[in-house]
């Protein structure tokens, strides 16, 4: 007879795991160090495997263990929306919603977005993560993260992600102001600039590599950064170039560190949505703040 595993079990498992020790997470836990290796041993028993690795160097899962933490976090997540989703259905309004963001939504609409949900539901906490969605995927699948607004390409992803497209958005390659190349008409004219940019690996970037694979001397991203805030502040200080959307280029006070190139070929549309897992279902809370995403986002 399969012994049946507790709830307290998997708390005890992913906090573990996430804090890298027994001690801290029984701090985190408000529980005593010999409870928590007492649901542990009990969740190993249960399983009939071990989760954990001890050692000097301190707590490791092991490959079970890393096969377990997905399905243990994601049940407990689900767990939370649920709670509060029946919470802020009878009147009780509370909880938390996890989003993600592109760094050009971060910068525009967000803000807005943000202040107007804080007026409609002024109880319910809101986690705001910033970045690529390839950085977001684990937090995604893990149910950490209950819904990201980004770019998306088309492949691998769609069995599991839901794509809802909002908006198109232009991009333009920037330099700092005084940049050598600042009166530039044409790629051919940048191929030989150091460039920055987030991982070639992520959505709309992943295209701009290929279509820059056609030039006759493709340029090289020698720089990797993740974050827009990263990218432009290595700009403004050096020659390096990097691309951003045209709503960022629009900004108050662009215009006194950067210029944006005026190039003869046009760069590619990225075009942005709300992306979530296709199991996963919205808390009220939740669903009100992708509805004020949809509604700015298309205006």
């Amino acid at each position: 007879m399969t012994t049946p595993i507790k709830l307290n079990q998997l708390r005890a498992f992913v906090e573990i795991n996430r804090h890298g020790s027994i001690r801290a997470a029984s701090r985190s836990l408000s529980l005593s160090q010999p409870a928590l290796t007492k649901a542990i041993r009990e969740l190993e028993d249960a399983l009939g495997t071990k989760l954990f690795i001890r050692s000097n160097q301190g707590i490791h899962l092991t490959e079970c263990g890393k096969g377990f933490l997905h399905r243990a976090s994601l049940i407990l997540e689900e767990l939370r929306i649920a709670q509060e989703d029946i919470q802020q259905r009878i009147g009780l309004i509370g909880g938390v919603v996890n989003i993600g963001v592109a760094g050009s939504i971060a910068r525009t609409i967000m803000p807005k977005i943000i202040t107007q949900f804080h007026r409609d539901y002024p109880t319910v906490k809101l986690r705001v993560v910033e970045g690529q969605l390839l950085t977001m995927l684990p937090q995604l699948r893990q149910g950490e993260l209950d819904f990201t607004v980004n770019t998306y390409y088309p492949g691998s992803l769609n069995a599991e992600l839901n794509f809802e497209k909002l908006m198109e958005k232009e991009y333009k390659i920037i330099v700092r102001k005084g940049h050598p190349k600042a009166n530039a008409t044409s790629l051919e004219e940048l191929v030989d600039c150091d460039w920055t940019m987030p991982t070639p690996k992520s959505t709309y970037y992943r295209r701009l590599f290929e279509n820059f694979a056609s030039l006759n001397k493709p340029p090289i991203f020698s720089v990797t950064c993740e974050t827009l805030m990263s990218c432009m502040s290595l700009v403004a200080e050096s020659d390096f170039l990097t691309i951003v959307a045209i709503d960022v280029v629009n900004e108050a006070l662009f215009d006194q560190q950067f210029v944006a190139l005026n190039l003869r070929e046009q760069l590619p549309f990225a075009t942005f949505g709300l992306i979530q897992r296709r199991d996963t279902k919205l808390t009220p809370a939740g669903e009100h703040l992708a509805r004020l995403f949809r509604m700015y986002c298309r205006d």
